[in-house]
């Protein structure tokens, strides 16, 4: 393929999925034993493929998805293990305060987290996710959307604080709540 730019139709993008989806899931079975995670971060890539094909420079395409693959499934990882050391510490300080017999919902409280990130903004929301799905930093975000770092800034600074007042409505006076908007700054 060299170093040219390889020119990814419809066809042959269908022929590239029907010929590295399994072996790309059969390779991310040694991360991850959820078959319903490993084909989400497998989709992920081929989706990104399609959505960059015009601008990706690919000197080998086996090379370029098992290395897509590798590094999403990694981001996915890390991911999750912040979302749950989030939530276990969350649940700790919760305990800790002795909420006086109330018993807190934890997925009442990602749905509520869910919901506050999907009424941001278009713009904003795209910004967050970026930041927070697949972990690019402000910079990254930036050549990526052509916008300078300091609009990535703002667009975060919103999204924390609209996701916090969004959630101070359901947990007044919870101080739980900063830890968690606090944590997402990270």
């Amino acid at each position: 393929m060299g170093s040219d730019t390889l020119h990814i139709t419809q066809t042959l993008f269908k022929e590239l999925f029907d010929k590295y989806f399994d072996p790309l899931c059969r390779y991310l079975a040694y991360y991850s034993a959820n078959s319903m995670i490993v084909e989400e971060v497998v989709q992920d890539v081929f989706i990104k493929l399609w959505e960059e094909r015009e601008s990706l420079r690919i000197e080998s395409i086996k090379s370029y998805l098992f290395t897509a693959a590798h590094n999403r499934m990694l981001n996915h990882i890390r991911n999750e293990k912040r979302y749950h050391t989030l939530i276990e510490l969350w649940t700790m300080h919760e305990k800790q305060k002795g909420l006086s017999g109330e018993c807190f919902d934890i997925e009442e409280f990602s749905d509520r987290v869910q919901h506050a990130i999907d009424q941001l903004p278009e713009k904003c929301r795209e910004i967050f996710d970026l930041s927070k799905k697949e972990g690019l930093t402000y910079r990254q975000i930036a050549e990526r959307l052509d916008i300078s770092v300091k609009t990535v800034e703002t667009q975060m600074g919103i999204a924390l604080r609209k996701i916090r007042e969004y959630l101070s409505a359901f947990y007044p006076r919870n101080s739980s709540i900063l830890i968690f908007i606090r944590s997402l700054v990270r």
